[in-house]
């Protein structure tokens, strides 16, 4: 089973064999007599208050000691004061005042509450942070000592910050990479995800921060790789590898276990005794706490996000209820009194969490800023922590194809040029500032190093020069990069791993160097093995970089030789998993492909015999007509290529990001909205006088076109999902833009104001109304301009160009 795996990683695993997990319970911390002499001391308020977990944005300092709050959580892209770039001392004072609101007994014990945070590649949400690369990467590099030493860098900037949980790692074995959480698994083979987990686990659990396994269980393994859904089959078939994968964490003594959103033949996890304590406790032995997921037993049949007995009674121990957690508590309470929860689970619950608490200092422990220190916050962004990270980029590459290309010569003039080429962003990826690491530029991320820039830095020592220039011909080599935009869960599923339909812009720069006979290195920024099959055609060298995160030179380490051309650092990542030759399963397409162009372990480096390619070119044609790019343009959130903008006369593109965002003339508030999933919606809300025009809308980056007349001719129309909350005071415009001033606008007026309120509903605008309209549909740059200069507010869910729309929604011309 280990063929071709490093030792290291082997006789690791040999060491974590299955046997009873071993966590330490409070007898083990020399505590439990004092922990159960606390609960009389207790109210039933106060101990349900102590299972509840609430967002930063969402619950005050002041309400935490009121309420005896357990647990505080800053979710993706949240921050203190819901600022972005808010200092370490602003993360520093906000853990100290929650920290003074814990709950004090009548003894005097001091409980102050835990704050987690999804460090999932660093300590991501805070600005100046260092991103390592998402555990894909961390897996095509198979390194446990690095990844250990990753955990414990980043437990270090967490703990500058004053917190003290990590909701990572993530030991999911991803199935179908359609799966838009694909990125945060390490590997296709459930040893090396299991010796990576507890790798990491032991570097946080180092520093004295609290690591968590998650999602438990079988969150890679959904039906068509969608996300929070469907696992079907028996518990013995998904014990491998989706419980396997948690041997390592459990090994390292992990202290908390995630419940996963997604079901077990239909029933949610969150809501399974079955699995969170007949499995997880009774037959695997963990005994530490068990923590829901987002909102996630509002999920469970029968339950809401304020309310669900039976997720509590099945093992869930502290409730992640970011904006319910006060009706929560309530409920709780009275159900505690009509005897739906017994005292005794009661009591198991809190010990489990005082537990936990007092392993961590947080029982009459040091406040945030007693324990920080200038060294240690001297460690955020440190010199020393992007050693690590760079180290793990150069590590983490893949090379899949070389033509004597690579390296580059030193001394040599490179065209470094694509979408990716100087985009932090998008190296990136989800969960880096924000939640979808989507509204973020590259001063966002100060101390931090774009793969241009690594590049020109190496070839510049040596005497070569790097152009930006993509038409200039007068270069050695073309390196290409290019790649996903930023996603996280949910936002990230794809229904095909097509990279992108069509022949976009870095797909004719590749084939135009071919034409001038100018090598070209292709470098693929993904969270994913995807079908670009064209692209490696296009290619004399392809690489696969991943998400490499903040430190862009670690690719210049490895694609960059010395003067002479010999290397100056080797390929060594090999593929964590298969890389597809098709796009989709054709034999059932809610199965995950099972044709692949490189098997998993596959990967190249500078001692294999040149040239290094496929035998023959791979096939460019897809398995399936597929809807065509751009399409799916907002759906569980904004979808490739598109973005999301405000405008009005002060800024006419000023891009949606976080939670909240107003227009520059403050007539126009965008904010998120959760219908089914966290952040599934948007809700607009305009405040004009009547003075100017505000605008919400989509459209691509840099004016780059879309075309929509394939859809045309199918008599396709652009569909959405939409529920009027505020009925609107004046004109209201619905328009589709076409590279200025191409455009064509529809007056829905009359039609918005005769929709019921809080009432979802479709509307299908035709593609011919705005064809009619004047709009070009063959290069589309924005498709939906929702325009009004007064008061009006409404929310939308879904929003598509569909070829056959429901005929009961078409809206007339």
């Amino acid at each position: 089973m280990w063929n071709n795996k490093p030792l290291f990683l082997a006789s690791f695993c040999a060491a974590i064999a299955w046997t009873s997990v071993g966590n330490s319970s409070t007898a083990d911390l020399g505590g439990e007599t004092t922990l159960e002499k606390m609960l009389p001391l207790m109210s039933v308020e106060q101990k349900v208050g102590q299972l509840i977990q609430a967002e930063i944005k969402e619950i005050s300092p002041q309400q935490v000691r009121r309420y005896a709050i357990g647990s505080v959580l800053n979710g993706g892209g949240s921050h203190p004061s819901g600022l972005k770039n808010a200092s370490l001392e602003d993360w520093l004072e906000l853990a100290e005042a929650y920290f003074k609101a814990g709950l004090t007994l009548s003894d005097g014990t001091h409980i102050a509450p835990i704050w987690g945070t999804d460090a999932v590649h660093g300590h991501n949400n805070v600005m100046g942070a260092t991103l390592f690369p998402h555990n894909i990467g961390l897996g095509a590099a198979g390194n446990v000592e690095l990844v250990e030493s990753i955990g414990a860098a980043t437990a270090r900037e967490v703990k500058a910050t004053g917190l003290d949980w990590i909701f990572a790692p993530t030991v999911a074995v991803a199935q179908d990479f359609r799966w838009g959480r694909t990125y945060e698994s390490y590997h296709s083979d459930p040893d090396i995800v299991s010796a990576l987990g507890g790798a990491l686990v032991r570097g946080i659990e180092s520093e004295g921060i609290a690591a968590t396994a998650k999602h438990f269980v079988g969150d890679g393994a959904t039906l068509s790789g969608i996300d929070q859904g469907n696992v079907i089959g028996s518990l013995d078939a998904i014990k491998s590898p989706h419980i396997d994968a948690y041997a390592g964490a459990f090994a390292a003594d992990v202290p908390s276990v995630m419940a996963s959103f997604n079901s077990l033949n239909g029933q949610k996890i969150h809501g399974s005794k079955a699995l969170l304590t007949g499995l997880l406790r009774d037959e695997l032995g963990f005994d530490g706490m068990v923590v829901s997921d987002w909102n996630g037993i509002g999920q469970v049949a029968g339950c809401t996000n304020k309310s669900c007995v039976q997720a509590f009674n099945a093992g869930v121990d502290m409730i992640m209820a970011p904006q319910d957690w006060r009706a929560l508590q309530r409920n709780m309470v009275a159900q505690v009194a009509n005897g739906d929860i017994s005292m005794s689970r009661l009591n198991e619950a809190v010990l489990r969490v005082l537990s936990f608490k007092q392993r961590y200092g947080l029982i009459n422990g040091v406040s945030p800023e007693s324990r920080s220190s200038d060294s240690l916050r001297l460690a955020v962004g440190s010199d020393e922590h992007r050693t690590i990270a760079r180290l793990a980029v150069r590590k983490s590459l893949v090379l899949l194809k070389n033509d004597g290309v690579l390296p580059l010569q030193g001394d040599s003039r490179v065209a470094v040029v694509g979408e990716g080429a100087d985009n932090i962003t998008m190296q990136s990826g989800g969960w880096s500032l924000t939640w979808q690491g989507r509204e973020n530029n590259n001063d966002d991320f100060p101390g931090a190093t774009s793969i241009r820039a690594g590049i020109r830095s190496a070839l510049e020592s040596m005497g070569g020069a790097v152009t930006m220039d993509p038409r200039d011909e007068a270069v050695d080599v073309a390196v290409v990069v290019f790649g996903e935009q930023p996603y996280a869960e949910g936002q990230g599923d794809r229904g095909t791993l097509v990279f992108r339909n069509g022949s976009y812009a870095d797909l004719q720069l590749m084939r135009w160097y071919q034409e001038k006979e100018i090598p070209v290195v292709a470098v693929f920024i993904s969270g994913r093995p995807m079908w670009v099959n064209r692209e490696i055609n296009s290619s004399d060298a392809f690489v696969a970089a991943w998400l490499p995160g903040s430190e862009g030179a670690g690719v210049a380490d490895v694609l960059v030789g010395n003067a002479e051309g010999a290397p100056r650092h080797d390929f060594t990542g090999t593929l964590p998993f298969a890389w597809p030759m098709q796009e989709v399963n054709p034999m059932d397409d809610s199965l995950p492909v099972d044709v692949y162009a490189y098997t998993d372990g596959h990967g190249l480096d500078y001692s294999s015999n040149a040239p290094q390619s496929v035998a023959t070119r791979l096939p460019e044609t897809l398995v399936k007509k597929n809807i065509d790019e751009g399409a799916v343009v907002f759906r569980g959130g904004t979808q490739s290529p598109w973005m999301n903008y405000l405008g009005d006369p002060n800024n006419w593109v000023l891009p949606v990001s976080g939670s909240e965002v107003s227009g520059a003339g403050n007539e126009i508030t965008v904010s998120s909205l959760d219908v089914r999933k966290q952040e599934d919606a948007r809700s607009i809300t305009w405040s004009g006088s009547g003075s100017f025009d505000s605008q919400f809308y989509w459209k691509t980056p840099n004016d780059r076109v879309v075309d929509l007349s394939a859809a045309l001719e199918q008599g396709g129309a652009i569909s959405l999902v939409l529920k009027m909350q505020t009925s609107p005071v004046g004109k209201v415009g619905v328009r589709m833009d076409c590279l200025w001033p191409c455009r064509g606008e529809l007056d829905v007026t009359k039609l918005f104001k005769r929709l019921p309120t809080e009432q979802w509903v479709r509307l299908s605008f035709p593609l011919a109304c705005f064809e009619e309209a004047g709009v070009d549909l063959s290069s589309v740059n924005a498709p939906f301009v929702l325009v009004s200069s007064r008061e009006m507010s409404l929310a939308i869910y879904d929003l598509a160009v569909v070829p056959s729309p429901d005929a009961d929604s078409l809206v007339d011309c």
